[in-house]
């Protein structure tokens, strides 16, 4: 079975090391991903999430930015795959990059041209130079290299 996980991007207004001082260094927040340790739900969104410390992050406040969830695989050096990560397929020396996503609808194949269900909902692999996507990569042939918030140069169109 999978395990389920979560990480969130967030905008942080301390640093540890300057606490409430930061803009005395001309930093007044910044960005960070951090492991999610609760997720708070409200109508079937996300209302808030945790970290380690209880500190809380919303949408609401502005303090979420993103959640991203683990997909179950790891990369070839054990590095854990999630959504919107970006990963290099060593697979035949391709050295293609990938974009790791959620998708609810499928692309399917009818007799009569392709049409989209979701009854296959899951992550999948945009190829990035392409624009194609995949489903199936051999895990043991991606590396994580950065993912789309904090390198998003990595997606851009070349």
């Amino acid at each position: 079975m999978r395990e389920i996980k979560f990480q969130a991007l967030v905008i942080k207004h301390k640093l540890s090391n300057l606490g409430p001082n930061m803009h005395w260094a001309g930093i007044d927040s910044y960005e960070e991903i951090i492991d999610v340790y609760d997720i708070s739900f409200d109508k079937g969104k996300i209302d808030y999430v945790t970290d380690k410390d209880g500190d809380e992050y919303s949408f609401a406040d502005k303090s979420l930015k993103a959640v991203r969830q683990y997909t179950g695989l790891k990369d070839k050096n054990g590095r854990e795959i999630y959504e919107g990560d970006v990963v290099r397929n060593h697979r035949r020396y391709s050295n293609e990059l990938l974009e790791v996503f959620w998708q609810e609808e499928v692309a399917d194949y009818s007799s009569d041209g392709v049409y989209w269900t979701k009854e296959v909902p899951g992550f999948r692999f945009k190829r990035i130079n392409k624009g194609m996507m995949t489903v199936f990569v051999a895990n043991v042939d991606l590396e994580v290299i950065g993912n789309i918030y904090e390198d998003p140069e990595l997606i851009e169109s070349k």
